[in-house]
Parts: C-alpha cells; sequence; structure tokens
C-alpha cells in the first residue's frame, strides 16, 4: 500500500469516529498525516499503566482491554474497546502519565499520534478541542455509572445492564476472548459468582446462554432487573 493509499484509508476511517467526525475535510487529512500504525498479537501490552510516553491510540481492527491491576494481580476492566475507538485521551490532554494498562485481546491494529502533535493540533484547531471536550465528557460519566455499579448495584443488576449495552438488537455475540473471566474483570466479580448470575437471569427466562451467544428472551424484563425502567 502506498502512503497516499495509507493516508486516504486513515481519512475514510477518521472521518466516521466520534471525535473526528464533525471536524471538516482538511483538519481531517492534517490528522492523518501525522498517524503512524502499530500492530499487537492477542496478550501483548500496548502501554503501562504510569508510562511516560504518552499517546493517542485509535483502533483500527480487533479489541483491547484497559485494565487496572490490585497489588495480589487481580484485574478490573476499566473498558474493552473495539474498531473505531479512540482510546488514552484523558492522559494526552491532561499531560499526564498512562492511567491504566492497555492490552490486546486479540490481533489488533491501531493508529497512533503522538502527545505533542496532539496538542499542536488543539492549540491550532480550537473546533477541535471542543470535539474532544465532548467525548472526554462522556467518557467521566461512563466511569460515573461504572463506580455506581460496582458501589451500589447487585452482580445481577450490573450484569443485566452490561448485556443491555453491549446487545444488537436481542442478541449478545460472544467474541472468542470474551470468556466468563474477562466478564468477571468487567463486572467487578469472580467467575464463579458472574456464572450463577447469568443462570440467576436464565432461570427466570430473562436470558439464553449459549456457548457463543446470549439471546435476550425478555428485554423489559432485563431493564427492571438492571434498574434502567425507571
Amino acid at each position: 500500500m502506498s502512503i497516499d493509499d495509507a493516508i486516504n484509508q486513515v481519512k475514510g476511517v477518521l472521518a466516521s469516529v466520534p471525535y473526528f467526525v464533525d471536524l471538516d475535510a482538511a483538519l481531517i487529512e492534517t490528522i492523518a498525516q501525522q498517524m503512524t500504525i502499530q500492530q499487537y498479537d492477542a496478550g501483548q501490552v500496548v502501554f503501562l499503566e504510569g508510562e511516560q510516553d504518552v499517546a493517542l491510540y485509535m483502533v483500527r481492527a480487533g479489541w483491547l482491554k484497559a485494565v487496572k491491576t490490585s497489588p495480589d494481580g487481580r484485574e478490573q476492566v476499566l473498558h474493552f474497546i473495539g474498531p473505531g475507538e479512540v482510546f488514552n485521551a484523558i492522559s494526552v490532554f491532561v499531560e499526564s502519565a498512562n492511567p491504566a494498562t492497555t492490552i490486546a485481546l486479540e490481533p489488533a491494529t491501531v493508529w497512533v499520534i503522538q502527545q505533542e502533535v496532539m496538542l499542536k493540533l488543539l492549540d491550532q484547531h480550537p473546533e477541535l478541542g471542543r470535539v474532544i471536550i465532548q467525548r472526554l465528557a462522556k467518557r467521566v460519566q461512563q466511569l460515573i455509572h461504572m463506580v455506581e455499579d460496582l458501589s451500589l448495584r447487585t452482580i445481577e443488576a450490573r450484569l443485566a445492564r452490561y448485556l443491555i449495552e453491549q446487545s444488537t438488537g436481542e442478541q449478545l455475540s460472544r467474541p472468542r476472548w470474551a470468556t466468563q473471566a474477562e466478564m468477571a474483570n468487567r463486572l467487578g466479580t469472580v467467575p464463579d459468582v458472574l456464572n450463577r448470575a447469568l443462570h440467576s437471569l436464565a432461570k427466570d427466562n430473562l436470558i439464553r446462554v449459549e456457548r457463543h451467544q446470549i439471546q435476550i428472551l425478555d428485554y423489559r424484563g432485563l431493564e427492571a432487573k438492571a434498574g434502567l425502567d425507571k
């Protein structure tokens, strides 16, 4: 692939990413010209919590996870990151070390733009700053909801909400990496407890658990279980 073809490909993807969708074509091209591409194998660390080498990342293909790890090695998954999503924005724009570790869940390809380049673009293009503020505010809201879930909701309620948020229509496809251990890490519990919660929702005829898919049988009932029907 030629450099021009690569830039055109990045431009096409950037134009559909929420962070950049409302920017004009000239600014999209400027950003595309500054990006590099990196590839990661399943299980490979993209960056570690606390590292000072900060950049903004956008997923081209594959899935990754952002995690915090306790001293005893237990993981709390903050976010599963998929194609088209931007990550590590907080550390780029508050000019701090990476706040969490990011790991590839499967072979993944990401575009990277270095912090100093991104900050220069912000100085030159105020409209980019407005878009980023909006997206960061939304991410803060998501983290507040996570804290609320972990602190105030039962595991069944957290699981019901997660299934609703991740579902397409009435089903949730489970990629090969989406094991019960990974789901448990995302929901702040352990696999045995998650398994009991899945069986509880299935017993109430809210879901049907299959090998690579979870089918929602009663969407409104699942919303009630999640506390989203108020």
